[in-house]
């Protein structure tokens, strides 16, 4: 029976623990290739005030619901980044981010219980799950990051013209925001949905579909901003 048990666990995805968790991603990411650190860099050269990403206290959360028939015998997850990074350059409206993607924390307990989810996986099936959305999903071995470029979507700064690179494919949201100035710096948060399949994603499933992630995710951030470069992040 408890063989039987783990077989089907391991169809279905509801037990990865049949599976060997991956092992603890490095502690630091360099940046993107192609990340335009030097424009930034040379932008206050000139003068102007760059603001840079305090990875420490901002963060990004999505939320990842389940479906299908057999929806019941899956959970729903929620997956974070706490190393978001980037620079912004008030005067001309714009910002550039990145998320390293083997970075991503899958179902903080604290984070479950701000999304309402009234389950707490097992250490191994979080592992597989983290396992099964950087391999299967979004294929991090090919595309390690997610870059986000912001600009102004209106005078009031109400709303942001984002920008997300994500597993190779580009698309342009607008998005309400709210930003408020604290002592230490500038705090920007929001929230939006897309689908996963916008960036060429498939969900993932198994059993024919009877078992599924939702294509819709739900994502909410906040984002801190400080100056100078004196904080460099690890």
């Amino acid at each position: 029976m408890l063989r039987r048990a783990c077989l089907i666990a391991a169809l279905i995805g509801a037990l990865p623990a049949c599976a060997p968790p991956p092992p603890v991603p490095a502690a630091t990411s360099p940046a993107p290739a192609d990340f335009p650190e030097s424009r930034y860099r040379q932008a206050e050269a000139q003068g102007r005030k760059v603001l840079r990403v305090d990875p420490a206290l901002s963060l990004v959360v999505i939320e990842v619901r389940r479906a299908g028939v057999l929806a019941g015998l899956g959970h729903d997850h929620v997956v974070a980044s706490h190393d978001v990074r980037g620079y912004v350059d008030p005067e001309e409206g714009r910002s550039d981010l990145y998320v390293p993607l083997r970075r991503l924390v899958v179902d903080e307990p604290g984070l479950r219980a701000e999304a309402k989810l009234d389950t707490q996986p097992s250490p191994d099936a979080i592992e597989g799950t983290r396992r099964n959305m950087l391999e299967k999903t979004l294929d991090a071995e090919r595309f390690p990051f997610a870059l986000i470029r912001a600009s102004r979507g209106n005078a009031d700064l109400s709303a942001l013209s984002v920008t997300i690179t994500l597993h190779g494919a580009t698309r342009t949201f607008e998005i309400p925001v709210q930003t408020e100035t604290l002592p230490g710096g500038i705090a920007v948060s929001g929230r939006m949905t897309f689908n996963q399949t916008d960036f060429g994603i498939i969900p993932y499933s198994v059993l024919g579909g009877a078992l599924q992630v939702q294509d819709r995710l739900d994502l909410r951030f906040r984002i801190l901003v400080t100056s100078g470069w004196g904080n460099e992040p690890n």
